[in-house]
């Protein structure tokens, strides 16, 4: 069984991905003090996440401040598990975001988690983040919206007939 964690104040929350468009994987990476957590996600699971993040964000009073140096992820990345579910809540009261990330398993399995909590700022600097290591990949197709490749791409939408 994989480790769960409980990050109640994160000090540097970032996603990212590494390897070259087409090959990439993402992660979802979150520290306090020392203990540094990286998990595994798919780049729809990064979209929306942010997209949600954002639209939360624009019902709430403006965040203040948002970080932007040093959103990169914290080398070495090695992912402690891939995530399945994600979830979010807001606790107003504290005026905290939590993220709790859930682990793929297979079905029958107990599933660790991963509760992050973050400012709203650090949720905003997330936001932005994630926004921008998804849209750093393959255009996507203006037919079908699957990502093109550079070699070519046989659009499902044209039955295959002809390349784009």
């Amino acid at each position: 069984m994989s480790s769960s964690f409980e990050i109640p104040e994160v000090d540097h929350l970032t996603t990212g991905a590494i390897g070259p468009p087409g090959q990439r994987v993402f992660y979802l990476q979150a520290r306090h003090g020392a203990q540094v957590v990286s998990l595994r996600l798919e780049k729809a699971q990064v979209a929306a996440l942010v997209a949600y993040l954002a639209g939360m964000l624009a019902d709430m009073p403006p965040p203040g401040t948002i970080p932007t140096a040093g959103m990169q992820l914290i080398e070495p990345v090695v992912a402690e598990w891939v995530v399945g579910s994600l979830g979010v809540n807001y606790d107003e009261d504290a005026d905290r975001v939590l993220i709790v990330a859930e682990e793929l398993v297979e079905e029958g399995e107990e599933p660790a988690r991963a509760r992050i909590t973050a400012t709203r700022e650090q949720v905003a600097a997330l936001a932005e983040r994630g926004a921008e290591a998804v849209a750093a990949g393959r255009p996507p197709c203006p037919l079908c919206g699957q990502p093109l490749d550079p070699q070519g791409h046989t659009c499902p939408r044209l039955n295959g007939h002809r390349e784009r």
